[in-house]
């Protein structure tokens, strides 16, 4: 989308996200330590962004809230969001803090430690209640939020602010998304994580996270905690064996893909992405699982994040690639899958 296309109307965005945005300056020499890499490729990154960027690919509306410092790279932000069909309206700048930068290391296929620049604080935790359009919280179709976002304030109390207005409506999403370096300990997140899930009505996480969240590591028992919690579709993302989803009435699994990893820290927010299209489209939950992890396995085999979401035609493509392939249970494949499935970004 050209930066200079009309938005669309408030009432109309089918995902909204908030929180995290940044610049990822990505190593553009693979097996190479940070110190001794001579070119970066600069990307949009943050997942809630990505996520927003992922589904903005498969056609839907998106929007993320979330804010950049008053500098060169927050304008990058907004230039890059609205080359990639994302609306920026709810984009704003805080003075006298940097737009934060994360470097990464690439050693395929499992070995991509990261190196956040966010001092000295995020202007993406500085997200206040005061500030986000509530109205746009209510219509969205999907309203995104991630765990970081709890992790200071004030983005926490705008975060807990935003959902009493969307009254735990259908589709309020929170991705568990939990990161220690931004946390003083497991304790402090999971207390959060536990106010939150009252206000939500899907989560999303790996197996780690679900441990933090409902202190479970056993994909059932954590998928039966949540659903205890009150919410009504649980995921777990549980690395090789593939993604389990519970509701109610229905539980499904689908299994991991095989891919050659590039770089495996956008999977999880193509994977995010697809979902929202997925359920928003009203797709049987067995096949929006099987599309959500294509759409990750897709980004793992590529470079960069936000640039690297697959459109529905070509997750398609390869679905239909996949259903004649035969497939060898190497370790390559199975790295490559818990990739897709606990992706970093």
């Amino acid at each position: 989308m050209s930066s200079e296309a009309t938005p669309a109307p408030t009432a109309g965005f089918e995902v909204l996200t908030i929180g995290r945005v940044g610049v990822d300056l990505y190593p553009l020499q693979s097996g190479t330590r940070l110190q001794d890499v001579q070119t970066f490729g600069k990307f949009l990154g943050g997942s809630p962004a990505n996520v927003a960027v992922a589904a903005a690919r498969h056609g839907r509306r998106s929007a993320v809230i979330t804010r950049t410092g008053r500098d060169p790279f927050g304008t990058f932000i907004h230039e890059a969001l609205r080359d990639l069909g994302v609306d920026d309206r709810f984009v704003s700048a805080v003075d006298g803090l940097p737009t934060p930068i994360t470097f990464c290391e690439i050693f395929p296929p499992d070995d991509f430690p990261l190196y956040f620049y966010r001092y000295p604080a995020a202007p993406d935790l500085q997200i206040r209640a005061s500030e986000i359009d509530l109205e746009a919280v209510r219509a969205a179709a999907i309203y995104w939020s991630t765990v970081t976002g709890l992790s200071a304030e004030p983005s926490r109390g705008a975060h807990f602010a935003a959902w009493e207005a969307r009254g735990r409506a259908p589709l309020t999403i929170l991705d568990l998304d939990y990161r220690p370096t931004f946390w003083d300990d497991p304790g402090q997140a999971h207390a959060q994580v536990d106010r939150a899930l009252s206000l939500v009505t899907v989560a999303i996480g790996n197996l780690a996270e679900c441990e933090v969240a409902v202190g479970e590591t056993d994909p059932d028992r954590a998928a039966q905690a949540l659903l205890d919690r009150g919410i009504e579709l649980a995921i777990v993302k549980r690395g090789p064996d593939g993604v389990l989803a519970r509701t109610r009435e229905e539980r499904v699994e689908a299994s991991a893909f095989p891919v050659e990893v590039v770089n495996g820290l956008g999977a999880g927010d193509a994977f995010g992405g697809a979902l929202c299209h997925g359920l928003l489209a009203g797709w049987p939950l067995e096949r929006v699982l099987r599309f959500a992890s294509m759409a990750g396995a897709i980004v793992a085999s590529r470079l960069e994040c936000s640039t690297a979401m697959p459109t529905e035609a070509e997750v398609e493509d390869r679905l239909g690639e996949e259903r004649g392939a035969s497939t060898e249970g190497s370790a390559t494949i199975r790295v490559a899958a818990d990739l897709v499935h606990g992706g970093a970004s």
